[in-house]
């Protein structure tokens, strides 16, 4: 048949646009659920603020925490009180364990004396009977996750500051293993941002000795 120059002709076959299927999230390939993702933290970043901490997971979660304080509060011996903002910069999985290491580290570089630092760990456990709590869970596997655990720990006194968890089809002993798993992340984690702290005290140290 003759073709016909006065419009644009278009293609013969169409599909419509698509992200990756599901089947195709799903063949991931695995990964060990006790590896922990890299970990970067910086504290004393921010000129602005008494206690500053920048804390980034491999993966793309990025949290910046500045904190302030203490200071004296509106009523009479209410005490002080302590101001700490954390940004969520970009949100790759495990962010509230992110903004818990990066608010403690902040709140250690203003000079807020604390038991210890507070770390915190992430976990989730995929759909189905066989699957595994992960450590450290990136955005997709949050989003496919059936249950949730946020655990934060003082690793010098071994003590649990705070749990967070929820979801479904979980036994009482898969909960209890998760725990534990999640305890030992703190512990490999809270090396990481003890140098963290310690670089930024030598910085500060060199910067008023000049």
């Amino acid at each position: 048949m003759p073709l016909d120059h006065r419009r644009l002709r278009g293609p013969e076959e169409s599909q419509p646009p698509g992200r990756e299927t599901e089947e195709e999230e799903e063949a991931a390939a695995p990964r060990d659920p006790c590896a922990l993702r890299p970990l970067f933290a910086r504290a004393g970043l921010l000129s602005q603020a008494e206690g500053s901490a920048y804390v980034e997971l491999g993966g793309g979660t990025k949290v910046l925490c500045g904190a302030w304080g203490p200071r004296e509060a509106a009523e009479p011996g209410a005490g002080g009180r302590l101001l700490c903002d954390a940004l969520l910069l970009q949100d790759g999985g495990s962010a509230l364990a992110a903004a818990i290491s990066a608010a403690a580290l902040a709140l250690a570089d203003a000079g807020v004396e604390m038991y210890d630092l507070a770390v915190g760990c992430g976990l989730c456990r995929g759909p189905g009977p066989a699957a595994a709590w992960l450590l450290q869970p990136g955005e997709p596997e949050e989003r496919r996750a059936v249950a949730r655990l946020t655990v934060a720990l003082l690793p010098a006194l071994n003590q649990v500051s705070a749990v967070l968890g929820g979801g479904q089809g979980s036994p009482p002993d898969a909960w209890a293993q998760a725990l534990r798993l999640g305890l030992d992340g703190c512990h490999r984690l809270y090396p990481v941002l003890r140098q963290s702290l310690l670089r930024a005290a030598r910085r500060r140290a060199a910067a008023a000795s000049t």
